[in-house]
């Protein structure tokens, strides 16, 4: 059990029977009255944001979660194969708990947070940017660089995403995994 008060950005909570990350925490002291935490819930499985507020001294239940690495084998049928880098164990992850999963390509290394009490897996996060090559775009020409145009290109793991005139097939850009959106040419 946790006080209300000693929430801080991060911390897993349980709630209601679902798990929230605290996104936003805030103490507020008004002229009269109590002083009151107003937090920002991420929800775990859906990731829809709740706003909460907490008299202090409130008992809340938390979670102890852990953050390893994992490596991304391959892929059977829906469910993602991943191998710990410790233990070498492999575990099975659905499409559904990983975020970033039209970026992830075999080999690639990401984090997985799992609650340490029940050992069960909340989800898997990619890399903030990856690099990766361009499999098809239309052919980019000499001086394209000066407007901010943007042309569609496919990726190496089928993601198609936007990216500026200059970049031809074959290169190699770095990508944002939050929204997909192209970041620099990987030189």
């Amino acid at each position: 059990m946790i006080n209300s008060q000693d929430i801080k950005n991060g911390v897993c909570i349980r709630m209601d029977g679902r798990l929230y990350f605290v996104i936003e925490f805030l103490h507020v002291k008004p002229g009269k009255g109590n002083t009151i935490m107003r937090v920002k819930f991420k929800d775990v499985v859906d990731g829809r944001v709740l706003e909460r507020r907490f008299n202090i001294g409130e008992k809340l239940e938390d979670v102890r979660v852990e953050r390893r690495p994992y490596q991304y084998l391959y892929k059977e049928g829906e469910d993602y194969i991943f191998m710990n880098q410790e233990t070498y164990e492999q575990v099975p992850i659905t499409h559904d708990l990983i975020t970033g999963v039209d970026f992830l390509k075999e080999g690639m290394v990401c984090d997985v947070v799992s609650d340490a009490t029940t050992d069960t897996i909340l989800f898997a996060e990619l890399p903030t940017k990856v690099e990766l090559a361009i499999a098809y775009t239309e052919p980019g020409l000499k001086g394209d660089t000066a407007t901010n145009t943007l042309k569609p290109a496919k990726l190496e793991t089928g993601a198609e995403i936007r990216v500026p005139l200059f970049i031809n097939e074959g290169e190699i850009i770095r990508v944002d995994t939050r929204d997909g959106s192209y970041c620099e040419r990987v030189r």
